[in-house]
């Protein structure tokens, strides 16, 4: 069997394999814990009485919205103010394949399977069920995070009973290990020399997806690529389906928070936003993730770096910058800054950010389990000399190599009694990052939704007009 290949049997999860050491051995945080057993109707209770002006009966409805395609969801959010003092919890990004179980303790420590089990259970086994593949092998196809991967095979091992295929796939990998058979219209996994059908997919496939498995197929896969190229894994689509969204459920007195946003801006146009924004802002490659292709920009130096950097695609998003009180992007009047961690004994507060992770259950969506993350340098008002990279950005994962990922857990925060005392987080903020991370996943659902026409098939036009990046539309429509 080739050497990308694991099977992974029942009876196989063993904890101390599919944990952070340091979650594995936490006690989670009374607020926390408590956040996450409040049902939906006390979370909308709660929330209407601090939101007054919001419609209580359409925010209901929302939480019991059942997503087509877009099943699992992570929301990344900060924990911003003004100079007025209104604090708010603002959507950075939203992900296909998010990781996070590795990183949350147990809320029951007498189940040792946690939010693994939570999430195969009620939201990837109905659609196994569902499969019309009935007698295809089962998969976890993914290409970094085997620590969280594996415990996925694990937990579906036990719960089908039947052999998992864990499998490590890469770009140059397809045909190899996996191809699309375009007239039984199914996914295939060649084991032991056979290419054998395969019923349903975990996908964890987060570095392009989109160039090597199919939009559409017999195989079910969970999240389908739909949910990706319509924001989960497309920044300048998930700006655009936040925005229809808002027009949406503004007359309900609801809004996806997001730093300000231009989008479809070309590479020679950058600069002339920058100088709007008083050279202070972030600038994204819309398909990138895992912390590669976003750059914090505050100063012409930096600027001029980025702009001498050779990037293969044309389009790009601009948001204002979201930093220190005397360095953000003042726009429109407002001046939006980081809130920052409770200040050391050393008097350092840094940037974080909360990882947000949201499912589909059959009682409507719900939070599935949440982590934070904070920058390398502490927050100041002097940032001369300094790189802004490393007082802003917070993603854990390293790149090594092609392949290689590392992570950096020392600037990892759980929501355990230790950790979650850092943030200053009320449970209010929890309430409101839960309503905020449910408003983009169904943001990107309906994008999703607009994307395939009732007939299965994918509107091209209506994905070039909105996202007319000639090297992106080469790759999602070159031969496989």
């Amino acid at each position: 069997m080739n050497s990308s290949i694991v099977v992974v049997k029942p009876q196989s999860f063993s904890p101390h394999k599919h944990w952070y050491s340091k979650a594995l051995n936490a006690q989670i945080h009374p607020v926390v814990s408590f956040f996450m057993n409040m049902d939906n109707e006390r979370i909308i209770q709660r929330f209407s009485y601090l939101n007054p002006s919001i419609d209580a009966e359409y925010l209901r409805d929302l939480l019991k919205y059942t997503p087509k395609y877009f099943k699992w969801a992570g929301t990344d959010l900060m924990h911003t103010t003004t100079t007025e003092g209104m604090k708010q919890m603002v959507v950075i990004e939203t992900n296909s394949c998010p990781s996070g179980q590795k990183s949350f303790p147990l809320l029951d420590e007498n189940n040792e399977k946690g939010g693994y089990e939570e999430l195969i259970s009620k939201t990837f086994l109905p659609i196994w069920k569902k499969s019309p593949l009935k007698k295809g092998v089962t998969c976890v196809v993914y290409d970094k995070n085997p620590m969280e991967n594996s415990g996925y095979a694990a937990t579906i091992a036990d719960l089908i009973k039947k052999d998992v295929y864990l499998v490590e796939y890469h770009e140059e990998d397809y045909g190899k290990c996996i191809r699309f058979n375009s007239e039984t219209r199914a996914i295939e996994l060649l084991i032991n020399d056979k290419w054998t059908p395969v019923r349903t997919i975990f996908r964890y496939v987060t570095q392009k997806p989109w160039n090597r498995l199919p939009l559409f197929s017999k195989t079910r896969i969970f999240n389908p690529i739909i949910a990706c190229l319509a924001g989960g894994r497309n920044k300048l689509m998930a700006a655009k389906a936040y925005d229809f969204l808002n027009a949406e459920v503004a007359e309900a007195g609801l809004e996806i928070k997001t730093p300000t946003t231009i989008w479809d801006v070309n590479k020679n146009e950058i600069p002339l936003w920058l100088e709007k924004f008083g050279y202070k802002g972030v600038i994204k490659i819309p398909y990138s993730n895992a912390g590669q292709g976003v750059f914090t920009i505050i100063n012409e130096k930096e600027l001029e770096a980025f702009m001498d950097l050779d990037i293969p695609y044309q389009k790009f998003i601009i948001q204002r910058l979201v930093g220190h009180y005397a360095w953000s992007t003042y726009h429109e009047n407002e001046l939006l800054f980081q809130v920052g961690t409770i200040p050391s004994k050393r008097q350092n507060s840094y940037v974080f950010d909360l990882r947000m992770l949201v499912h589909t259950t059959e009682n409507g969506l719900r939070p599935l389990g949440l982590y934070s993350r904070k920058a390398e340098e502490p927050l100041t008002a002097n940032i001369a000399g300094k790189d802004s990279k490393n007082i802003l950005m917070t993603n854990l994962s390293v790149k090594k190599g092609e392949h290689e990922w590392d992570s950096d857990t020392s600037r990892l925060l759980l929501m355990d009694q230790r950790d979650f005392n850092k943030l200053g987080l009320s449970l209010d903020d929890l309430i409101e990052g839960y309503v905020q991370s449910v408003l983009a996943m169904i943001a990107i659902d309906k994008m999703a939704k607009r994307l395939v026409t009732t007939k299965k098939t994918f509107r091209r036009k209506l994905f070039t007009s909105l996202n007319d990046d000639e090297t992106l539309l080469n790759e999602l429509f070159k031969e496989k």
